[in-house]
């Protein structure tokens, strides 16, 4: 019997990958959105409205739905919270949730603050959980760079480490979670490559063949110690293989054939 698997954030980054590769994997996904476009169910975490019909005969929940902007504490902490008490009344059997390496180390970041918060939300849930912890998305850190890249140079803080990793071997990972029993606490996983900001932005840089230049900012406070320190990558947990490099290989094939 195929297995009725909800996923929250389904057309996201992360989201839209979980649910193709879950579909090919021979389960039954129903992927929840606000907007309730065509081809999604409708579920919003921070009404709550639609979460009933869209939890109702779910056996498991692949959680990637977030609102780093959009009123976050509500949606993620307090939506989360809704949601999962919806599911453990209609008998969900496994919540599986994605979250962010090294948030307890940054906690100063607001959002981390609140991923943290939502992680509790989870664990505490009637509802068995897992939760996994990735660091940072090339798509991600792509847009951000794209972003920097309209300036006529790019402010860049000084000696902050990270880790990207491919969103799709994340994805790949999820997949295995949410088709296996509840774990608790899943081991972190990272990409193949831990270097400082500057590092990756030179080799955005270097492969789209631009030689504008890079100017690095000290930035105070607690979040961005943490950050320097290693906070937000687990070297000992190096899962991806696709490496930053080979990810803007394909991005700007124009850029850097020129």
């Amino acid at each position: 019997m195929s297995v009725e698997i909800l996923v929250t954030g389904g057309t996201g980054v992360l989201g839209r990958q979980v649910a193709e590769r879950l579909r090919s994997a021979g389960a039954g996904v129903r992927v929840m959105s606000r907007s309730g476009k065509p081809g999604t169910v409708h579920g919003d975490l921070l009404t709550g409205e639609g979460l009933e019909r869209a939890v109702r005969g779910v056996d498991t929940i692949v959680h990637c739905a977030t609102s780093p902007f959009r009123k976050p504490e509500l949606v993620d902490v307090g939506g989360t919270d809704n949601m999962l008490r919806i599911a453990a009344r209609a008998g969900v059997s496994h919540c599986l949730y994605i979250s962010i390496v090294g948030i307890d180390g940054a906690a100063s970041y607001p959002y981390y603050d609140i991923k943290l918060e939502t992680e509790r939300v989870v664990a505490d849930s009637p509802v068995p959980h897992t939760i996994l912890r990735a660091t940072q998305f090339h798509d991600l850190i792509f847009l951000a760079v794209r972003f920097l890249d309209r300036l006529p140079v790019i402010p860049l803080p000084f000696g902050f480490l990270g880790q990207p990793i491919d969103s799709g071997e994340v994805a790949d990972r999820m997949v295995k979670l949410a088709l296996s029993e509840p774990a608790g606490r899943a081991p972190d996983i990272g990409g193949p490559e831990v270097a400082p900001l500057e590092d990756a932005v030179r080799t955005y840089l270097d492969v789209k063949g631009s030689s504008k230049r890079i100017v690095r900012l000290p930035f105070p406070g607690k979040t961005a110690r943490a950050f320097r320190e290693g906070a937000i990558v687990c070297p000992d947990n190096r899962y991806g293989m696709i490496t930053w490099e080979e990810f803007l290989q394909a991005e700007l094939p124009t850029e850097s054939a020129a």
